[in-house]
């Protein structure tokens, strides 16, 4: 693919491209005018991602109650977030990547609730014959992985990116309190947080909130 066919399969201006991959756009306008060739490897790089990025878009619905399926370990028998997480971990017995709110019970941004029944993730097909498990993808770049505690999870812009791609089945509170956890933090800023172009109105709503979390 050329950098042009990339960028218009995601839907993007030059000027979003750009900021998506933290590219000059000038350097993009050179690329697409042939100006400039891209590297080899970057050309393979940008491949990869936009598949990515492409595959791990959204989840159409929150799962019903299967029967049929295994149930994981439950929230309210372990005392913290982060020894049911290992249980959940044990229990799915591959490579498991926790997205979203799991995400953040990693990150120690969020506690989670003691009812808490469904896990976000990035892990093989195979991973949903467990009752509760929410695939966003089956796989995301290793530099938004993260790990702690034998646990590995989306770092906080990835996580965020999701949390405002599936808004609209997602309890946003987990991501609310975590965003203002992350302004206090950094001197009542969000700098060092990248939003890719589609959300950028959503997200100053969100942010919006979460200052209003923190202020009260």
């Amino acid at each position: 693919m050329t950098i042009r066919e990339m960028r218009t399969t995601l839907g993007d201006t030059q000027s979003q491209f750009a900021a998506r991959y933290h590219i000059p756009f000038r350097t993009i306008q050179n690329w697409e005018t042939g100006t400039r060739k891209p590297p080899d490897y970057i050309i393979e790089l940008l491949e990869k991602q936009i598949q990515a990025d492409l595959a791990n878009r959204k989840t159409a619905a929150l799962p019903e109650y299967d029967p049929q399926k295994i149930d994981l370990p439950r929230r309210s028998d372990y005392v913290g977030a982060i020894s049911w997480l290992k249980a959940v971990q044990d229990k799915i017995g591959q490579p498991f990547i926790f997205a979203l709110d799991e995400a953040l019970m990693c990150q120690g941004s969020f506690g989670g609730r003691s009812d808490e029944y469904l896990v976000w993730g990035y892990g093989d097909d195979s991973a949903s014959r467990f009752n509760g498990v929410i695939l966003l993808g089956s796989q995301v770049s290793a530099c938004n992985v993260k790990e702690k505690n034998g646990l590995q999870y989306t770092d906080f812009n990835r996580t965020l990116a999701d949390a405002l791609a599936n808004e609209n089945i997602l309890d946003m509170q987990g991501i609310t309190e975590a965003l203002s956890r992350y302004y206090y933090a950094h001197g009542e800023s969000f700098d060092g947080l990248f939003i890719v172009p589609e959300y950028q109105e959503r997200f100053e709503a969100l942010a919006d909130e979460a200052v209003d979390y923190y202020e009260n």
